[in-house]
């Protein structure tokens, strides 16, 4: 928890240091410091995920970071399923993979945080709408965060192909059933 908080105040403090010209954005930047605003920009607090889309809204005080801001959004899946806004949800998540992935730090740790930062992402949109669609949307939801969970891996293994077959089968035999 110290741990967090310390980088956290770090990667904040940065930041603000960089928009008040205080730090130099040309100054070389270590890839310790890379990996605190990182890992600070993947948390699953809503002050996270502000921290960060403010970040992306001023991509060019970032650029000694050198971060990876290319995005497909939610790759084949709507990005705004029954028009509640996954997008930028979908975004960040890019982001992290991205991001992590590009460092070597890839770990099943540091996807299980990505994948739940998107899943309180996705619940924070859902909570914006109306209490008559939120459980649609939220329903949405769980299904997003699922299916990075058991397919956002960098490589699909047997097991995932096992168990995608499992899933199909079993949703093929309970829409027979109805």
């Amino acid at each position: 928890m110290h741990r967090r908080l310390t980088t956290l105040l770090a990667a904040s403090a940065f930041a603000l240091l960089t928009l008040l010209g205080v730090a130099s954005p040309a100054a070389a930047v270590t890839r310790d410091q890379k990996l605190s605003v990182m890992y600070s920009w993947t948390q699953t607090s809503a002050s996270s995920y502000n921290s960060w889309n403010s970040a992306r809204l001023n991509q060019g005080a970032w650029s000694a970071y050198a971060f990876n801001w290319s995005t497909d959004y939610c790759s084949s899946s709507p990005d705004n399923p029954l028009g509640f806004t996954f997008n930028l949800s979908c975004y960040r998540h890019d982001f992290g993979y991205r991001n992590h992935k590009a460092m070597g730090v890839f770990t099943s740790a540091n996807k299980a945080r990505v994948d739940s930062a998107f899943y309180e992402d996705l619940k924070r949109v859902c909570a914006k709408y109306s209490s008559a669609v939120q459980p649609a949307c939220y329903s949405l939801a769980w299904t997003y965060y699922q299916a990075v969970r058991a397919f956002g891996s960098v490589v699909v293994s047997q097991a995932d192909l096992d168990r995608a077959a499992k899933m199909k089968a079993d949703a093929e035999r309970a829409a027979a059933r109805r």
